[in-house]
């Protein structure tokens, strides 16, 4: 490591750690100062400024995380590796939401450890530069590690979709097991490679399982793999899913799907980051970083008996909720301006024109499929619309027009219950007199009344007709 002999310092009250770690850090090339104690390392200076802190939570008097708000309120800003050898999930949070950069339980590897401490070595460094540039503003550590984490492919702006890619800041840079939850086509693959990406495992694979599409007697090979002659068929030795993200991050999709007499299998592995190959006894680390995800309720499934109550522990450390489409309706206009120029381009199709009318009307349906079924439904209307308007064929929605919005009317009126047919219309006739009268009463082309209104020209004439409307003289 060395990194030009950064210093690091380790606060931690059990002396034989102390000692453990301090060689382990001199001998990859580290200055290493050791502490007993957050008190004694506020009131004795360190011989230098740390590049890092390896911070046990757990200490006599000031704790780790009361040590870590106290050095927030400060100028410096120094990378915090936390270690416990409490697995409170709670806790983590906490710490990482603070503004931790790492949270390791005991027992954890040596190389765990060091490539967490290089990467925050390496933060420190950034941070450093960025310092002695005086006509730009200090950023945070939250606001420096945004920066590196793309969310390119995820496309909103809602306070939903904010809130998730905040966790995602906060729990990406961990080792932590993460868990998608969310309903079918809300996006839970592009979160998992948006924690992938903003990993320390970001350089390493990226394997993606659809744990539904397994069949029950091929669970281990493809899992763990086998070797050659463990079974009829078995004609190579062959890697499993574990194998190949190895260093990387393993996405275990619609895990909800694994049959419940295959769980204990999954969960062996988990728990004791080993396996072997199925026809083999060499026994192999499991070294990858689980991300899940599911549209299935699991304490509905755990109620049933269908999932066990252990792996649902295991995997339920740092939960996701992604938000239905329905309940984010204003990343319709963005989505649907995404998804029109990514289907131009792979479709080969004249860019059609996307209209007020077309959003209100996706705005106005509630998308069981959620973003996948947005996509479909935008794909069929470029096919059809040649270049032209946008017309989204979707069920139901005259049922979400808001009668309030036809007109402007006097403050003190009060919305009726319910309208009358005459007085529907009249309502209908006053606007579609008014659209008409903001077309220059064009019928067709761009930002013609039938554009405005979203219907077929042909439709809009037939009523034209049908109220006798004419132009005022």
């Amino acid at each position: 490591m060395n990194e030009d002999n950064a210093f690091v310092c380790v606060i931690d009250d059990e002396s034989s750690m102390r000692k453990s770690l301090s060689n382990l850090l001199r001998s990859a090339g580290l200055n290493v100062q050791a502490f007993a104690s957050a008190q004694e390392f506020l009131t004795n200076e360190p011989r230098g400024a740390p590049s890092c802190l390896v911070l046990d939570i757990q200490l006599p008097g000031i704790s780790g995380l009361d040590l870590q708000q106290e050095l927030a309120g400060g100028d410096a800003q120094i990378p915090i590796i936390f270690i416990t050898g409490y697995a409170d999930i709670p806790m983590t949070v906490r710490a990482m939401k603070a503004g931790a950069f790492e949270f390791l339980t005991k027992p954890f590897r040596d190389e765990d450890l060091l490539g967490a401490i290089d990467q925050a070595i390496k933060r420190r460094r950034r941070i450093e530069q960025l310092e002695i540039q005086p006509t730009q503003k200090q950023p945070s550590l939250e606001d420096e590690f945004r920066s590196e984490i793309s969310f390119s492919d995820i496309v909103g702006k809602s306070t939903a979709l904010r809130q998730v890619l905040e966790q995602v800041e906060t729990v990406a840079p961990t080792d932590s097991t993460v868990l998608i939850l969310g309903e079918t086509g809300t996006g839970k693959e592009l979160i998992a490679r948006a924690v992938h990406q903003g990993s320390r495992r970001k350089h390493k694979p990226l394997v993606q399982v659809n744990c539904s599409s397994i069949p029950k007697e091929l669970f281990e090979s493809e899992f763990f793999g086998h070797a050659k002659g463990a079974f009829t068929g078995a004609i190579k030795d062959r890697a499993g899913r574990f194998e190949a993200a190895a260093g990387g991050t393993l996405f275990l999709d619609e895990f909800g799907e694994i049959p419940l007499e295959l769980q204990s299998k999954l969960l062996r592995v988990l728990q004791e980051k080993s396996y072997e190959r199925v026809g083999e006894e060499k026994t192999r680390r499991a070294d990858v970083r689980i991300v899940a995800a599911t549209n299935r309720d699991l304490k509905k499934e755990l109620a049933a008996g269908r999932f066990r109550e252990d792996l649902y522990y295991r995997l339920n450390v740092f939960p996701l909720r992604l938000a239905a489409l329905r309940e984010r309706r204003e990343d319709i206009p963005l989505l649907t301006t995404h998804f029109v120029e990514v289907l131009v381009k792979e479709l080969g199709c004249p860019k059609p024109r996307l209209t007020r009318a077309g959003i209100e009307t996706l705005q106005g349906y509630d998308w069981p499929g959620n973003i996948r079924e947005l996509r479909n439904v935008i794909e069929r209307a470029v096919i059809f619309a040649r270049g032209g308007a946008l017309e989204f064929d979707v069920p139901g929605t005259g049922s979400s027009i808001d009668l309030a919005s036809f007109g402007p009317r006097d403050v003190d009126q009060v919305e009726p219950e319910y309208l009358t047919e005459s007085e529907m219309r009249h309502r209908e006739r006053k606007n579609l007199f008014a659209v008409l009268q903001k077309a220059g009463w064009r019928i067709r082309g761009v930002d013609g009344a039938a554009e405005l209104l979203g219907v077929k020209p042909t439709t809009l004439m037939s009523r034209i007709e049908k109220m006798g409307l004419r132009r005022p003289a």
